[in-house]
């Protein structure tokens, strides 16, 4: 009799536990999206099948497809600083991809070849027409694939500090699987991963990665890729994909078979950017590139003058 007791309190602790954690994920959620940042400017939808991909469209001129880093924090706000500036030049395309941003965020497991996929059908659908595009960090690699994959769609690519190809080529270890099973319960999971895109972990990736100068990081910034992080059904999907590398690929076999005009744009201050610019020169030697001096991995977001100046100089 007591062992069953002793049973039953278990699982109401256990229970009670669960409750309060579920409770405390969801009042996270409330308050990171309650001031509705993301809801300028207005966007529109593409309905591709597997779930509404949210993106916007201004300008005029030949179209200019931004796609921003592939991770949970990140949407078409990482643009918001450069658009004014290219959408005299340009009809410019901001996509939010799948899983980000305001596009919707559907419980699936996100690989490279469903945003080559993804990014294909857009440009088919939405654009109409061969395309120039602009990718920043882990994106850098979508594009290549999916360059690689009907080349027709594509003009000329510009790659904000891309991934090294080691970087990029990680594969699905057993404890990235492991990590990802417990990343995908639905209580213990989110609160992981609420933990990992709290407020003062994105001031510290921006502090650290993102920016140069702290002193140019606005808190509107913070802001938004805080809300961006926590908005929709499922945001922490696509982390999930991406910490245990579902969404990393091989790139260098398709970089050597592209033919369009390739521009590789680091911050001189990025870890590694020398090393990586020397990959992608040595593996297409086609490839032109250059260093934006005092910036890291968003100098699109820190200094947009001058990420606008050699964007106009090489699409035109």
């Amino acid at each position: 009799m007591k062992a069953k007791n002793k049973i039953i309190t278990s699982i109401l602790l256990a229970s009670g536990t669960a409750a309060s954690t579920s409770l405390i994920n969801h009042y996270v959620k409330v308050k990171a999206i309650s001031r509705n940042l993301l809801e300028q400017p207005k966007t529109q939808e593409y309905k591709w099948r597997l779930g509404n991909i949210s993106y916007t469209k201004v300008g005029a001129g030949n179209p200019l497809l931004l796609i921003h880093d592939l991770d949970s924090i990140s949407s078409g706000c990482e643009w918001e600083e450069l658009i004014p500036v290219l959408k005299d030049h340009y009809t410019v395309y901001v996509i939010d991809l799948l899983g980000c941003g305001r596009s919707e965020k559907p419980n699936l497991t996100y690989t490279n070849f469903l945003y080559v996929q993804l990014l294909n059908d857009f440009i088919t659908s939405e654009i109409g027409h061969r395309t120039n595009v602009i990718a920043t960090g882990a994106a850098a690699s979508l594009a290549i694939m999916a360059c690689c994959y009907n080349e027709n769609l594509f003009e000329k690519m510009l790659f904000i500090n891309p991934e090294s190809f080691s970087s990029s080529s990680q594969i699905p270890g057993k404890t990235a699987k492991a990590y990802k099973k417990i990343l995908d319960l639905p209580i213990i999971g989110a609160l992981l991963y609420h933990i990992a895109v709290s407020k003062k972990e994105i001031e510290e990736t921006f502090r650290n990665d993102y920016f140069y100068d702290i002193y140019n990081i606005k808190p509107f910034y913070l802001d938004k890729y805080y809300e961006a992080a926590h908005y929709g059904k499922t945001p922490k999907a696509i982390y999930s994909s991406a910490r245990c590398h579902y969404t990393k690929c091989k790139i260098s076999h398709a970089l050597q078979k592209i033919n369009h005009s390739i521009y590789i744009l680091c911050g001189s201050k990025t870890a590694d950017a020398d090393t990586i610019i020397e990959e992608y020169v040595s593996c297409n030697p086609s490839v032109e590139a250059s260093k934006i001096a005092n910036a890291k991995h968003l100098p699109q977001l820190e200094m947009p003058n001058e990420v606008s100046s050699i964007v106009k100089m090489f699409f035109d």
